[in-house]
């Protein structure tokens, strides 16, 4: 540490120096008498509290801040302090004003006065009350004490999530709620709220149009061959034999059936032969599907409720799906979508047979079977904590792949005249047939949206179609006819004058497709059976302009 000799040699050689520091104080320059002046100064680290700064404040005129290894690296002074904190006030308002502004959502804030001190645009559009009207007045003003949760978090520091409540006549809104804390003591109150009248308006007309979905189904079931449960599945190929047949062997037992399949392959339809199968012939066959249900309405969708419990509820109670299956087959489609806190008491509902509706206080016993169906990897969503293993290990007693539409081609046939005839009906379009181009160029195709993909691509093909015939053209995807497909190939006419090069690219790239077909898309197993090393694959790839 310098001394006192050395400190006055550098302050006069360098007159830009005004302040020394030390271990223990502070010297600086004194502008009138150019004496050095010393100043005994307390010391914190630049991580301490504020607190602690305030404290030692009371004792000294300045405080040594020390940086790594104790070393002095600035100084507080009480005259800077306040202005240093003024301008971190300033920037943390500026911060809380853009979020504030920003945000969708409604948002009220109010002190221990109940005086509204914040009120965003989302608010301004649930309430029709504008912020200029609101700001600094209670919020009391506006509203009736009786319907403001946010005086109940100001009185008394309860919190709510997801919570449903009635804001108006015929006005439902998802509440969160939080008490402002500050040294242990409630200074105000903070509600986020999202209008959901919509969306429960919606539900209950999807609800009613379940219900007259389910008694038609139950008159058509009654007029179509009973013999034969699975008459709306179409497809003659050795894989959905084999599914059919796996279908057959479960629906002779009570199991749960868990059925895989990527989207559009027709988990429902195979779910509904399932329950044909094995229930009689007016037992119902409930359906969800656990994606389309918001979360903060899933218990009330599956459970049901009894009147009044909750703000908002139909005064006369509802029935849950699960009461709705009962003597019959509850299915749940995409079931990786459900929420965690669902799935423990859907457990709980497997295990024991029983539940409670929401706000009931009479536990309900209920027989049913039941039928899941997923897109997803439910042992991956396990992994990630995404999926109870539990609850999956439950399910997952008697599980069924449904092969998507590219591994079994065969079927692609079939199913396109089948809807060829089916939309030319609908649309009053007589189609003469499909050419052997256009054909090909469906087989050819990977149908990532399987079944559905192919019933929308043969529905453009007929809106399309002219005089009764249908275009190659009007394929929404671009198409190879070069490649092979079911042994038959396209080659070069007698006269194709083109270079032995372009011949022998083109029949390159017919190899390269048939075997990545083979492979199911698989580079690196397509690039060991051509011998080859899988850069040198992704290589010809690019070059011949292979379409994966």
């Amino acid at each position: 540490m310098k001394d006192m000799q050395a400190v006055e040699a550098e302050i006069k050689k360098n007159t830009n120096i005004k302040i020394f520091l030390m271990e223990t104080s502070i010297v600086q320059l004194a502008n009138d008498t150019g004496k050095l002046i010393i100043e005994p100064c307390g010391k914190v680290s630049v991580n301490e509290e504020i607190s602690k700064v305030f404290k030692l404040l009371e004792t000294y005129e300045y405080i040594l801040v020390t940086g790594k290894k104790g070393l002095p690296a600035g100084y507080i002074s009480r005259q800077q302090l306040p202005r240093k904190l003024y301008e971190i006030h300033q920037q943390l308002q500026a911060y809380i004003s853009t979020i504030l502004e920003t945000i969708d959502e409604s948002c009220t804030v109010i002190d221990r006065e109940q005086k509204v001190v914040a009120w965003t645009k989302g608010a301004e559009q649930i309430f029709s009350v504008k912020k200029e009207e609101i700001i600094g007045k209670p919020i009391t003003d506006f509203f009736s004490p009786d319907r403001l949760e946010i005086l109940k978090t100001l009185s008394y520091g309860t919190s709510l999530h997801h919570s449903q409540h009635k804001a108006r006549e015929n006005q439902v809104v998802l509440i969160n709620s939080n008490p402002v804390y500050l040294n242990k003591e409630i200074i105000g109150a903070v509600v986020s709220e999202t209008d959901i009248t919509s969306q429960l308006k919606l539900n209950k007309e999807l609800y009613d149009a379940s219900q007259k979905l389910f008694t038609l189904e139950k008159e058509v079931r009654g007029l179509l061959p009973s013999d034969n449960p699975f008459l709306n599945i179409r497809g003659n190929s050795k894989a959905l034999k084999q599914v059919i047949g796996k279908i057959k062997k479960a629906a002779s037992t009570d199991a749960h059936i868990l059925i895989h399949g990527e989207s559009g392959v027709g988990k429902e339809l195979f779910a509904k032969s399932a329950h044909m199968l094995r229930e009689g012939a007016n037992s119902p066959f409930i359906a969800i599907n656990c994606g389309a249900i918001p979360s903060s309405l899933f218990e009330s969708e599956i459970f049901g409720y009894e009147k009044g419990a909750f703000s908002g509820a139909d005064q006369k109670g509802k029935k849950g799906k699960v009461e709705l299956a009962k003597d019959g087959t509850l299915f749940l489609d995409e079931i990786g979508e459900m929420p965690l806190e669902m799935q423990v008491k859907l457990l709980r509902l497997l295990q024991e047979r029983k539940f409670y509706p929401v706000g009931g206080t009479k536990e309900i016993t209920v027989d049913f079977r039941l039928i899941a169906a997923t897109n997803r990897n439910l042992r991956e969503l396990v992994n990630t904590g995404k999926f109870r293993e539990d609850l999956y290990y439950r399910l997952n007693v008697v599980s069924i792949e449904i092969p998507p539409l590219r591994k079994r081609p065969e079927d692609i046939i079939e199913l396109t005249h089948y809807f060829l005839h089916e939309l030319s009906i609908k649309y009053n379009r007589p189609i003469h047939g499909i050419s052997q181009h256009v054909m090909q160029g469906l087989l050819l195709h990977n149908w990532p949206g399987n079944i559905r993909e192919l019933k929308n691509v043969v529905e453009r093909l007929v809106v399309f179609s002219e005089d009764g015939e249908i275009n190659l053209a009007d394929l929404p995807f671009e198409t190879d006819l070069t490649q092979q497909t079911n042994g038959h190939t396209f080659t070069p006419g007698e006269n194709d004058n083109r270079p032995l090069s372009e011949r022998v690219h083109e029949l390159e790239k017919e190899i390269i497709i048939k075997e990545l077909q083979k492979c199911d898309g698989n580079k690196l197993e397509c690039a060991k059976k051509l011998q080859i090393t899988r850069a040198t694959l992704y290589n010809r790839i690019n070059k011949l302009g292979i379409k994966i």
